[in-house]
């Protein structure tokens, strides 16, 4: 996928994860640049949903501006930063203030998958507390990559970090992966919420987590990124998760 491509993806992302809930005027996607491994792609600091290729930014691993600047850079860039000089087989980072997902963040009961779809985000979702490492005159905000890269050793190898107070960050082998997990992450959160309301709840096992994600197939995230580009008026781009910037058959 060269760069034009990829911006113009990010920029759906954006879009997709606004309509869904997941981000609101807050939060923010990237991906990791498709030339240049050692660099990311992230919009300047403004609402997801009103996000344009325009106002996409690079910027180095440990978050320093590369290239032209459109504007103001978000001051959380370097959770992006420190996950991708960590963790070079992700592609795709998203920090959120889920509604649904919060609570979680603040209580002792855990998030936990329930349905099928939400088995990505794993069974051992850890909740990182800026406190511990930084005391608690914070504002909760990760504003430099010290605070990024303890973070990192929170989320380990797994796919989300909940942060205490404040939201959660997802990473993905593609963007599509991140977003297809965010998206279903904050389904999840909802239906938890009202099942323990309900009763006791059964939640996938070990093991049915580790059947679903490792049989899920990249047209799985395809048919909902094709839904989800429908409902935010956003060109559908087929196959790209086939070649390029870590679309590959194998996500999943």
């Amino acid at each position: 996928m060269d760069l034009n491509a990829a911006i113009e993806e990010l920029v759906t992302a954006n879009r997709i994860l606004a309509h869904e809930n997941v981000l609101d005027s807050f939060g923010h996607v990237s991906i990791r640049h498709p030339d240049d491994p050692g660099q990311f792609l992230l919009s300047r600091a403004r609402a997801p949903e009103l996000v344009v290729a325009g106002d996409i930014m690079a910027f180095t691993l440990d978050g320093g501006i590369v290239g032209p600047e459109p504007g103001k850079p978000y001051s959380e860039r370097f959770i992006h930063a420190a996950i991708y000089e960590a963790r070079p087989e992700v592609m795709s980072v998203v920090h959120n203030h889920s509604p649904n997902v919060v609570p979680f963040t603040v209580i002792d009961k855990p998030l936990r998958p329930l349905m099928h779809m939400c088995a990505p985000i794993g069974g051992d979702i850890p909740n990182w507390d800026i406190r511990t490492g930084f005391g608690d005159c914070t504002n909760l905000l990760v504003t430099n990559q010290e605070m990024g890269r303890d973070l990192v050793r929170c989320l380990g190898g797994r796919n989300v970090a909940l942060m205490r107070g404040h939201g959660s960050v997802v990473v993905g082998r593609s963007l599509r992966e991140a977003v297809f997990t965010s998206v279903y992450m904050e389904l999840n959160a909802d239906m938890q919420i009202k099942a323990m309301s309900m009763g006791e709840v059964t939640f996938l096992s070990d093991g049915e987590i580790a059947a679903i994600t490792a049989g899920r197939a990249g047209f799985t995230f395809e048919r909902g990124w094709e839904n989800w580009c429908n409902r935010v008026g956003r060109p559908y781009i087929s196959g790209a998760w086939e070649t390029g910037s870590g679309y590959s058959r194998t996500d999943g």
